[in-house]
């Protein structure tokens, strides 16, 4: 199964006069699908949908053949106008409708231009780990992510985003130490409290390794490394985006052979964005 969806809905062009019919056999430059609207003896619309082979320069150029992707039962509008530059809410939705004849889907967006979805596949959609800690519930990152996704910036790059959210409530403890107060966790704090006996459970980074022994060096102490980057308890299965607290570590990077984007611990919606955008790019291209 090949899925046919157009890169931009400005080259799918609409028309109600059948091929058969037509008196002029040029075509504006920009059109690669011809989508043509008739009534049939039962007064609904069907619909036929072309490839357009063309030849020659300029705004108009001369049709050299059209090929019939899909027709009649095998092609139905949805009803509902969409935002029609989210390719991943395009593909799931017809996804849900191609079954039985089915196998083309025309969208309308909310400018009212048409595009369609041929032949949909669900696995073209890249899927995103969200990699992140709790508290705050939702974790920073995800509630970032989010946003962005539902103002629609995602929406060119057929992406879908889950989230690994480690919640480090399941380390409170007396002995436990965590790298700050705001995070409200119940146990102790590098950035508030003194500790004065061994066997503490420093959960945290390097940094919060580094200052711990700085703070404290005739303590013994055990760590578990929260880093996404060194971390103990989190092991990448698909690409995936994340924060670090040093802003060196910002960027791309590939983990057990998975590609990632680092951002800064306190990165703007901008950067966040910035970072996903060169993920999806940097693994699309892989795949090309």
């Amino acid at each position: 199964m090949t899925m046919i969806f157009p890169d931009e809905y400005k080259y799918v062009g609409v028309t109600t006069i059948h091929p058969d019919e037509a008196q002029d056999n040029t075509i504006y430059f920009l059109t690669k699908y011809m989508l043509v609207e008739q009534e049939n003896n039962s007064c609904t619309t069907e619909y036929s949908l072309y490839h357009v082979t063309k030849s020659g320069e300029g705004l108009l150029q001369t049709v050299e053949s059209l090929e019939l992707i899909a027709s009649g039962s095998q092609v139905i509008k949805y009803g509902t106008d969409l935002n029609i530059k989210d390719r991943t809410l395009l593909i799931e939705t017809a996804g849900k409708l191609c079954s039985g004849d089915v196998n083309t889907v025309i969208f309308t967006g909310v400018d009212k231009h048409l595009t369609f979805v041929h032949k949909p596949d669900t696995s073209s959609i890249l899927e995103i780990e969200i990699v992140d800690v709790a508290p705050p519930f939702p974790s920073w990152l995800t509630q970032v992510v989010r946003r962005l996704e539902a103002s629609g910036i995602f929406g060119d790059f057929a992406v879908r985003f889950s989230e690994n959210v480690t919640d480090l409530r399941q380390f409170e403890g007396k002995n436990t130490v965590f790298p700050c107060s705001t995070s409200e966790l119940k146990g102790k704090y590098l950035d508030s409290d003194i500790i004065t006996e061994n066997g503490s459970l420093l959960v945290g980074c390097e940094i919060s390794k580094t200052i711990f022994e700085k703070r404290f060096p005739e303590l013994e102490y055990s760590l578990v490394n929260i880093c996404p980057l060194k971390s103990d308890i989190f092991k990448p299965t698909r690409p995936f985006v994340t924060r670090c607290c040093c802003s060196d570590k910002s960027g791309p990077v590939t983990l057990n052979g998975i590609d990632g984007a680092v951002v800064h611990w306190g990165a703007s919606e901008f950067a966040v964005a910035e970072a996903v955008r060169d993920l999806v790019l940097h693994i699309r291209g892989q795949n090309q």
